[in-house]
C-alpha cells in the first residue's frame, strides 16, 4: 500500500496558550514531544516516497514558528507535492517573506484560527495573540495573491463558538467575505470554558443541528471528530521527529516504528497500526497500548456499537 497523502506536524510548539488546548495543558508532551519538522527530514522522506502528493502541516503547533519553513514549502513546490495547513494556524509571527513564499510557492490551502473580531474577545481563548496582527498579516497574504495574479493558497477563516464570541458571528461572517474567505463555524470541545449564552441561536448559525459536540454525539450517535480515524488510512498522521502518530488527535501514544530512520510504508504497515485500524472498524476488542483505546472518539464507538464505515462518507 502506498499514500498520496500524509501529515506532518511541522512545529509542536507553540507560542500561544489557548486554555483547553492539550499544547498548552502539556498533555502532548509525553507522546508528541516539543520540536520542529527538519528541513533535511522532509526532503528526504519526499525522494524517498515519489507517491506523495499532498502533505498537511499543521497540528498540535504553530507552522510558522518553524524556522525551515520557508525551504520546506519551497522544496515541496520543486517537487510538485502541495501543501496544505487545513487543520489551523494562527498567523500570529509570520515574517512578510514567509507570507509571500504561500502565494509564490503556490501552498495550496490554509485554515485561518481567528475566534473574534475584536482583540478583547479574540484574546479571551488565543491568549497571547494579537487580533490586529492577524488580520494584518491576512490582508498582506490576500495583496500578494492578487499581484501574483494567483489563486493560492485557498482560505478558510475557522471560529470556534464560546459564549464570549458567539455574538460577533455575523461581523466576522462579512468580514470573511469581504477578504474573499470562506468561513467556517467550528464546536468548542470544551463546553466549560466559556458556556454559549443562546444556544439555539448558535445551533441554527452553525448548522448541524447542534451547539454543542455532546448534543451531535446525542443526535446522531458519533463523536463531533468521527472522520478523524480514516486518516489511518487516507492520511496517516506522522509527527515531527518521525514518529507515527496515525491521526491528528492522537497524543496518547505511537504505532511504533519512524518514518524518518525505518522507512515511511514499513512504518506505516506496523501491527499496532493494523490492529487499530481493526479496533476502529469493530473487527478486534480494545488493547490498552493502542493509543486509539484512550480516545473519546472509539470511546463512543464502543459504547454505541457504530463503528467505522470505511465505505461512508460519514
Amino acid at each position: 500500500m502506498t499514500y498520496s497523502k500524509i501529515r506532518i506536524e511541522a512545529s509542536s510548539y507553540c507560542q500561544l496558550r489557548c486554555p483547553s488546548c492539550p499544547t498548552t495543558t502539556g498533555e502532548i508532551d509525553a507522546a508528541v514531544g516539543k520540536g520542529f519538522l527538519a528541513y533535511k527530514n522532509f526532503k528526504r522522506l519526499i525522494d524517498d516516497n515519489p507517491e506523495i502528493k499532498t502533505v498537511e502541516l499543521s497540528n498540535f503547533g504553530e507552522i510558522f514558528i518553524n524556522p525551515q519553513i520557508v525551504d520546506i514549502i519551497q522544496y515541496a513546490h520543486y517537487k510538485g507535492v502541495d501543501l496544505t495547513a487545513k487543520n489551523g494556524v494562527n498567523f500570529n509571527n509570520v515574517k512578510e517573506e514567509t507570507i509571500e513564499s504561500l502565494v509564490k510557492y503556490q501552498f495550496k490551502a490554509m485554515t485561518l484560527s481567528i475566534d473574534g473580531i475584536t482583540q478583547e474577545t479574540y484574546s479571551r481563548y488565543r491568549k497571547r495573540g494579537n487580533y490586529d496582527t492577524v488580520i494584518s498579516n491576512v490582508k498582506k497574504l490576500v495583496e500578494f495573491k492578487k499581484q501574483y495574479n494567483s489563486k493560492w493558497p485557498k482560505l478558510t477563516w475557522q471560529f470556534i463558538v464560546f459564549g464570549h464570541n458567539e455574538h460577533e458571528i455575523p461581523a466576522a461572517r462579512e468580514l470573511a467575505d469581504k477578504l474573499g474567505i470562506k468561513f467556517f463555524l467550528k464546536l468548542s470541545w470544551d463546553d466549560e470554558i466559556s458556556p454559549l449564552k443562546d444556544p439555539d441561536y448558535v445551533r441554527k448559525e452553525v448548522g448541524i443541528g447542534a451547539a454543542t459536540r455532546d448534543e451531535f454525539e446525542h443526535n446522531n450517535g458519533i463523536n463531533y471528530k468521527v472522520k478523524v480515524c480514516k486518516q489511518l488510512w487516507e492520511s496517516p498522521m506522522i509527527n515531527w521527529n518521525g514518529d507515527i502518530l496515525g491521526c491528528c488527535i492522537n497524543y496518547w501514544g505511537t504505532f511504533g516504528g519512524n518514518a524518518f530512520v525505518d522507512g515511511l510504508i514499513p512504518s506505516l504497515k506496523s501491527e499496532s497500526m493494523s490492529y487499530a485500524k481493526a479496533m476502529l472498524q469493530g473487527k478486534k476488542q480494545a488493547r490498552a497500548d493502542i493509543p486509539c483505546s484512550s480516545c473519546a472518539v472509539y470511546k463512543t464507538m464502543k459504547s454505541n456499537n457504530l463503528y467505522l464505515d470505511l465505505s461512508s462518507d460519514e
